[in-house]
């Protein structure tokens, strides 16, 4: 069978069209499933036949966005949360044990940080960090109890690049599961799969969505992984939920055509804001003077939604910014098909102490652009009236 394009799964990937023989899939909000007779129901709870049985542990919308994301992605099964943060959490919670150890790229998101410092330790999980351009230190951090190697990439909020075949090496050498974030590059524009990947997390809130509407997460990966993240969240609950899956596989199918326009946006605003006076630097991965711009280039289609830069004058001079943006919104999420500027050191990293934030680049005057769907002439100039105060 010919494998079909990215963009043709995206549009065409939808579940078997019912009796009514609708173009669009029909959204299925129906909290559970009847049974045709006695033996039908005891051999689904017996998990000896595939059928819906209850949303909690699958719907046909849930099960349509879930086989979208293995299909873009490259992986056998999946299963969808209700935030990207329970799909965090839950992966980690269905594949650890007390007295397991997790190793981590330093700059991740302030959430998954504080899971790591502050919720999976009253578990006995530990973990240990390592800098996103210091992969060699990795293995000196393994010990008998390390399970998870895990990394965003590119990172947030500085989008720095780690080098996925890198990791996909130590993990294999190693016997560890390699976990990633592929949240900032969505399927579409990157693939850790190919790369050594065990499981890919998403936030499906993010440029999944595109639309700043709904809350949700995926991981996808191999089945075997996937059927003990299955068997942990159907007896937790943090499943998606079916009006959610539906808006989202609906989402996936300009997927595409939204994230090469974020890019060209994106670079467009990079390279403005590298000559602009009033900035001291800026990074976006696809921008010739990213410290990881080759290998970038080697493992991403292009840049991503995100830009990140300093402000000269420090705190002060962010806040003024932040004050005179005028057609920007100042909000916490990305992806959105509306750009959004946020200042990490005291929003999405503000729970790291001062010195934390220092050690991933997360300095007072870094602003972190979601670049959206506007004309980049607007966005330029609402960005430069802020910066010229």
């Amino acid at each position: 069978m010919k494998k079909e394009k990215f963009e043709t799964i995206a549009v065409r990937g939808q579940m078997e069209r019912s009796q009514y023989m609708e173009h669009s899939s029909p959204i299925y909000l129906s909290s559970s499933f009847v049974f045709e007779d006695a033996e039908d129901m005891r051999a689904s709870f017996a998990e000896e036949k595939e059928r819906n049985i209850y949303s909690r542990y699958a719907n046909p919308n849930t099960t349509e966005f879930i086989d979208k994301v293995c299909r873009m992605e490259g992986a056998e099964s999946g299963f969808a949360f209700a935030s990207g943060m329970a799909a965090v959490f839950s992966t980690f919670a269905a594949l650890l044990n007390s007295g397991d150890h997790i190793i981590a790229a330093r700059s991740i998101f302030g959430a998954t940080h504080t899971l790591l410092t502050n919720i999976l330790p009253k578990w006995n999980i530990s973990h240990s960090y390592f800098k996103y351009n210091e992969l060699e230190s990795i293995e000196s951090l393994i010990g008998p109890g390390t399970k998870i190697l895990y990394a965003e990439t590119p990172t947030n909020p500085g989008v720095d690049v780690l080098d996925l075949e890198a990791l996909g090496q130590i993990a294999k050498k190693n016997n560890l599961l390699l976990v990633i974030d592929n949240c900032f590059a969505s399927p579409y524009l990157q693939q850790p799969i190919k790369y050594g990947a065990d499981l890919v997390i998403h936030s499906g809130t993010k440029l999944m969505d595109g639309q700043g509407r709904v809350l949700a997460g995926v991981t996808v990966g191999s089945a075997e992984l996937i059927e003990k993240i299955y068997k942990f969240s159907r007896t937790t609950g943090p499943a998606l939920s079916p009006f959610n899956s539906w808006i989202l596989s609906k989402s996936l199918e300009t997927l595409s055509i939204r994230v090469d326009r974020h890019c060209e946006n994106a670079l467009k605003l990079a390279g403005y804001l590298e000559s602009h006076p009033k900035v001291n630097w800026v990074k976006y991965p696809f921008l010739k003077s990213h410290p990881q711009y080759h290998l970038a280039k080697k493992q991403m289609k292009a840049g991503g939604c995100v830009v990140a830069f300093e402000i000269k004058g420090g705190l002060g001079a962010g806040r003024s910014f932040f004050d005179a943006i005028e057609m920007l919104s100042l909000s916490a999420n990305l992806g959105d098909s509306r750009s959004i500027v946020t200042h990490p050191a005291s929003t999405t990293h503000s729970k790291l102490t001062a010195e934390e934030r220092q050690e991933t680049g997360i300095t007072d005057g870094m602003v972190r652009v979601s670049v959206g769907l506007e004309h980049i002439d607007d966005i330029i100039s609402d960005i430069n009236k802020a910066l010229e105060g």
